[in-house]
């Protein structure tokens, strides 16, 4: 017998195919967007890129957001925001959030119309952003896999 589903278990099956979901499950979930920060995400470019990451899943999905270092304090605030203009440049983003474009990258996604209730969004927390939903697994699908530094 299921048990009843929390939203948040609806959402992932509803992003996985599955009728449902339990709490311990590991499943493969499409993401409709991979939001990255100026702390961990020059982390994750950094692991994509030496993992031989060529291009992001989707430049439309990935969203980098330079919301605590920016404005910068300091040169080494200044190189975090570096890598991800850099980056948002040469992977062709097209959301990007820089200064005096940005605010708290939690409230900006769902201000700007990125995100919507329902969607599945991954994005950082204390550990880096996983490097798969960049472009290392089929387009779209996250594995359940966490690269750490």
């Amino acid at each position: 017998m299921s048990h009843p589903m929390t939203i948040t278990e609806k959402i992932l099956a509803a992003h996985t195919g599955l009728e449902a979901v339990t709490p311990g499950q590991l499943i493969n979930a499409r993401v409709d967007i991979a939001l990255g920060n100026d702390i961990t995400a020059p982390i994750a470019i950094k692991e994509f890129k030496q993992a031989g990451g060529g291009k992001v899943f989707d430049p439309e999905r990935v969203v980098l957001v330079a919301d605590h270092f920016a404005p910068n304090k300091d040169i080494p605030s200044a190189i975090q925001c570096q890598i991800l203009r850099q980056f948002a440049q040469e992977q062709h983003l097209k959301h990007f959030y820089d200064g005096g474009d940005m605010g708290v990258e939690h409230a900006l996604l769902p201000e700007k119309g990125i995100v919507v209730p329902g969607d599945l969004v991954i994005g950082p927390t204390a550990t880096p952003a996983p490097t798969a939903v960049w472009g290392l697994s089929p387009p779209g699908w996250a594995p359940p896999i966490w690269r750490q530094p």
